[in-house]
């Protein structure tokens, strides 16, 4: 039995193909780490889901109707983790290019898509083994093959790109490859809240709140739906 508590992945389909879709549906539900919160036939309607949910993995048509996969992909400013589905090899390595987890040919047999998730968990995860909280005033994270030590007063906020994070302290920016769900786990959430899916603020450093935007180091930075509530904690 896999425990209450494992981990759960927020994911989404867009595909045009009904069949195809069913069929994704169908083998997302066998893994009880993921979650499906949303499926779709086109670019406007991903683009809702994905302002509306915290979705760390899409699944995406390259042939969808209006805007294709991969133009719709360029335009998100912050993407999850893309595992492609398409009958076009020939898309592979523009694919590559733009970071995606994997690529998948239709008809996606179910021992591929167990490999393209076991791939997608791994990015995910491997994470937690950069991740050292030593103490409660500062963490170390890894760099390569040397730990970097960050005094967490120092940090004004934290910004998500894709699978990096930009630290911004008093005295410089820092980037880690590291999914900002895992350091948000390893912050004191009396000192740090999420504001957003793009980023994690110091509460003692924020200089002016409103309902959608609070201002931190003179950034202002927007404040998602979902996470009004917790800004009031």
């Amino acid at each position: 039995m896999t425990p209450s508590t494992s981990k759960k992945y927020n994911c989404i389909i867009v595909e045009d193909e009904p069949i195809a879709a069913e069929i994704l549906e169908n083998f997302i539900l066998r893994d009880q780490e993921l979650n499906l919160v949303g499926k779709c036939a086109d670019a406007v309607y991903a683009s809702s889901l994905l302002s509306i949910h915290d979705v760390d993995l899409m699944f995406l048509d390259l042939h969808l109707p209006v805007l294709k996969g991969f133009d719709f992909l360029r335009k998100i400013k912050n993407p999850p983790f893309v595992i492609v589905t398409t009958a076009y090899h020939q898309y592979a390595v523009e694919g590559y290019e733009l970071d995606i987890t994997d690529y998948l040919m239709k008809p996606i047999p179910y021992d591929r898509f167990l490999t393209a998730i076991d791939k997608f968990k791994h990015l995910m995860e491997a994470e937690d083994a950069l991740l050292e909280v030593s103490e409660r005033d500062f963490i170390f994270l890894n760099s390569g093959k040397k730990k970097v030590k960050i005094v967490l007063q120092d940090i004004f906020y934290i910004e998500s790109l894709r699978e990096y994070i930009n630290i911004h302290t008093k005295t410089e920016t820092l980037t880690f490859k590291m999914p900002i769900s895992k350091i948000e786990e390893a912050l004191n959430p009396k000192m740090f809240v999420r504001i957003h899916k793009s980023y994690i603020i110091s509460r003692p450093k924020i200089e002016v709140k409103s309902a959608n935007i609070i201002q931190v180091n003179g950034k202002k930075l927007p404040v998602g739906r979902t996470y009004k509530p917790l800004i009031e904690l």
